[in-house]
């Protein structure tokens, strides 16, 4: 007979409601994230209560934050309990900032690729892509430093 508490969710079930491949959650578990606990058989439980929490990882993959920043932000959340809209509230606005800022980088870096087609690039001495503000260029040319296997 297969031990399960009331409120636990096979891996499977997990993955198939959260909508994520198994091995995600095994990736997750592995990166600290979520946790399990084993059965005498060894099988992973889960509460139900990390449907909301694979939920949220799954946002702020998207959104592009970093499984380490999601992780330590994770970590602030009281433990064994679901996150609510309150926790919501203060989990996205530490991510605010660092999106702001990857925003604005790539709105520039977007403006400044349109500038760039069709430049051949390693023949310039200042690219703002590749070298901004000239910062290599002070000791060689892009094409010998990429000759040295940069």
């Amino acid at each position: 007979m297969v031990e399960r508490l009331e409120n636990e969710l096979s891996v499977g079930e997990l993955a198939r409601r959260a909508g994520v491949a198994v091995s995600t959650l095994h990736f997750y578990e592995t990166k600290g994230l979520i946790a399990s606990r084993r059965t005498e058989g060894n099988q992973r439980r889960y509460p139900r209560s990390l449907l909301r929490r694979v939920a949220i990882i799954r946002i702020a993959q998207r959104a592009g934050i970093a499984l380490s920043e999601i992780n330590d932000t994770l970590s602030t959340l009281p433990a064994g309990r679901t996150p609510n809209a309150e926790d919501w509230r203060k989990l996205s606005s530490k991510w605010k900032d660092s999106l702001e800022e990857r925003i604005v980088a790539l709105t520039q870096l977007r403006d400044e690729m349109a500038g760039c087609i069709g430049c051949g690039c390693l023949s310039l001495k200042e690219c703002p892509l590749r070298n901004p503000r000239d910062e290599l260029g002070k000791g060689a040319t892009g094409a010998v430093l990429l000759q040295h296997g940069e």
